[in-house]
């Protein structure tokens, strides 16, 4: 048996496909027990968290498994497979072990270095073992895992390379300003009671706000959160629950907002924003920025003297260029000279004229050109131009527009963090004029540019070290089997020889029967205690499964013996309890 991750996380996969792959608790458990009924697979386990979706399996069939995996996740998540394909990474043998293992330690989270994913591994343990779904090969990956993260954090600065997903988003929320000092006095509302949101709370609490709100369905897990907060000995926040139709009234009084819940839907529109903003102090009436609902202005593309058509003010620049052959009076009213909307509809010699005064400030004199009609030149010209548009997709203009003057966006009065995937809070609050708003995307983005400590490498090294020893513990476990066996025949072959002398010395008293019992056993374990020991130490070896299969031919070991061995081993692993 191998085995074999198929996943994706926020480094194969846009935030937008991973948001609508996310799994719930009751998807994970049917995708654990749809995946060990499958054929390629005997165990299975699911690592989900808000920024990766992983499927663990024991398979015995490399192309087969991922085929089957690969399918199983599309049909959990309700993603179609050609669509999630593209973005699903497949790790095998070593390389699934390796990638674990680095997954424990931080190495590949959104913030490098965070210590939350050691709690969602064991998670993701504990679901297996309670659905009996992690045998010995899951069971020893994953708490090896918990315990190889632990390595890290405790012998290594990987801590300070990178913040939890919380800091750094609040961080972000702060534009580079000391979190501290950015939170003090402020009022927050914290949506959803769950370890994330209660992580968050906790470091607002510690960053220094003056007050927390709790929302959460369950009003009695918000009631709970609110009084840890109220009597925690490093802060002295005031911190009260509220039940979640409360929230629309909280956020106008809130000044930062956090939301991590496991709503299918939005818990936060940009309506609602829009209307927790509107009124405050330092922000538009219609708190809304440009182009999210008409709220704004409008500036058209030829430039910052365009208005929309039907305004009768004339603009400054339609009439002030000097020397123009056109005829401004045949002009629409409202459009720059300057642009190609001004020569819309004109003839093509108009055009031509146009054309060369706005490229040198000269007039064409067509008389000079003898004896071609009129008709001819605009034919050519017409033809040019024609041409010209089919390549380019439009008549170029001849000059470029004038600049648009970008309207300044005010200053954010409410601070939102969405730490939930899918999204709790409307993307579209990003376009809105006094609020800011950070997500797992932004977030995603940020991190990229973040700076890499010089303690990664040494948990890096930590990691290889640590996948090489475990492979060697499993290639020594996958020869136990055959060894527990071969010990199990040569303890039946000493019974039959001593029941082979009771029958030829009915008279042997109890004491010398013993004796020879004895004796005949150490015989035995010590001619095979060198082999089954060196056996071992060649099976822990690179390339070393084989000697399993040479210790049973030579001993002529019934391999439904062995088998039941190891199937005795995983279903005792199955059951074990979570680290």
């Amino acid at each position: 048996m191998s085995l074999l991750v198929v996943g994706l996380s926020h480094r194969s996969a846009p935030v937008s496909v991973l948001e609508r792959a996310s799994l719930s608790a009751e998807a994970q458990h049917k995708l654990l027990q749809d995946t060990v009924a499958a054929e390629p697979a005997t165990e299975a386990a699911v690592l989900a968290t808000c920024n990766r979706i992983e499927l663990y399996a024991d398979v015995d069939k490399f192309h087969a498994g991922v085929a089957e995996l690969s399918t199983l996740l599309a049909q959990h998540s309700g993603v179609g497979l050609e669509e999630l394909t593209p973005y699903l990474y497949v790790h095998y043998e070593d390389r699934a072990v390796h990638h674990l293992f680095s997954v424990a330690c931080g190495l590949d989270s959104m913030v490098v270095g965070e210590g939350q994913i050691l709690g969602q591994i064991k998670d993701s343990l504990a679901r297996a073992q309670d659905l009996h779904t992690a045998g010995r090969l899951l069971n020893d990956l994953f708490q090896q895992a918990l315990r190889v993260g632990k390595r890290a954090h405790s012998e290594t600065g990987i801590d300070r390379a990178g913040q939890s997903l919380v800091t750094f988003g609040l961080e972000q929320l702060s534009a580079g300003a000391d979190v501290q000092q950015w939170a003090r006095g402020k009022k927050a509302l914290v949506i959803g009671a769950g370890s994330m949101s209660s992580l968050a709370a906790a470091t607002l609490a510690r960053a220094g706000v003056a007050e927390i709100v709790v929302a959460n369905r369950t009003f009695e897990r918000a009631e709970r959160l609110a009084q840890i907060l109220s009597e925690g000995d490093d802060t002295d926040v005031l911190a009260r629950a509220v039940p979640m139709d409360s929230v629309p009234l909280e956020l106008t009084r809130a000044d930062v907002a956090v939301s991590c819940t496991g709503a299918t839907g939005l818990v936060l529109t940009a309506d609602a924003v829009a209307a927790a903003v509107e009124g405050r102090p330092g922000t538009p009436a219609a708190g809304l920025d440009a182009g999210l609902d008409g709220g704004g202005p409008t500036v058209d593309a030829a430039g910052p003297t365009a208005v929309r058509e039907g305004d009768e003010t004339p603009l400054p620049g339609a009439g002030t260029d000097e020397n123009c052959p056109l005829d401004l009076s045949s002009v629409p009213s409202g459009f720059s000279v300057m642009g190609e909307a001004a020569v819309a509809g004109m003839d093509a010699a108009t055009l031509e004229q146009h054309g060369a005064w706005a490229a040198g400030g000269a007039t064409v004199d067509r008389s000079r050109e003898a004896g071609r009609p009129g008709a001819e030149a605009d034919a050519e010209l017409i033809t040019a131009l024609a041409a010209t548009a089919t390549r380019v997709g439009r008549i170029p203009e001849r000059r470029r527009p004038e600049p648009v003057a970008e309207m300044p966006r005010p200053q954010p009065v409410l601070f939102l963090l969405d730490l939930a995937m899918p999204r709790d809070i409307d993307a579209a609050v990003h376009r809105l004029a006094g609020a800011r708003l950070v997500d797992i995307e932004s977030l995603a983005d940020a991190s990229a540019d973040a700076p890499m400590a010089a303690d990664v490498d040494m948990v890096r090294r930590i990691v290889g070290d640590e996948v090489a020893a475990f492979g060697a513990a499993q290639r020594a476990a996958h020869i136990t089997p055959t060894v527990v066996a071969l010990r199990s025949m040569a303890a039946d072959v000493v019974a039959g020889e001593i029941a082979r002398l009771e029958g030829r010395l009915p008279s042997l008293d109890d004491k010398h029967r013993a004796e020879i019992t004895q004796t005949v056993k150490r015989v035995v374990d010590k001619l095979l205690h060198a082999p089954t020991v060196r056996v071992k130490q060649l099976a822990a070896e690179p390339g070393g499964a084989g000697y399993a299969d040479a210790l049973r031919t030579l001993f002529d070991l019934d391999p439904e013996t062995v088998a039941s061995v190891s199937r005795a081993e995983n279903s005792t692993e199955k059951n074990r309890g979570p680290a």
